[in-house]
């Protein structure tokens, strides 16, 4: 099943040189764990419901475990503090769904679960 590392960067409005850095060295961390970039810091086109401030990113991976191992990684931590000196921000890892999955079922089985016995 997929797995995303999700971000939601607060970055300022003139990119310090140590995150040009992180962009320039984040692709290698990513390649030994299947990591890709789905969002690379796109400001939302539209927000629809509460608010959203800051840049996106998302990242995919072919696993929760995967993403994990990348983000504790020795690589991966060592170019942490070129982003984090620079701009704040929320970054999370989630399980994504496998293939064909369905709300409406999952629905289904909340409703029977939640039934009396």
């Amino acid at each position: 099943m997929p797995a995303y590392a999700i971000g939601n960067l607060h970055p300022k409005p003139v990119l310090d040189e140590e995150v040009l850095t992180y962009m320039e060295r984040i692709q290698a961390t990513l390649d030994p764990f299947g990591g890709h970039f789905l969002v690379h810091g796109a400001q939302a086109r539209e927000v629809r419901e509460g608010t959203w401030p800051g840049a996106v990113v998302i990242i995919g991976f072919p696993a929760y475990e995967d993403a994990r191992a990348w983000y504790d990684s020795a690589a991966y931590q060592a170019l942490i503090p070129l982003r984090t000196r620079h701009m704040a921000g929320d970054v999370l890892l989630v399980d994504g769904v496998p293939q064909g999955y369905e709300a409406a079922a999952t629905a289904a089985r909340l409703r029977a679960s939640a039934r009396p016995a």
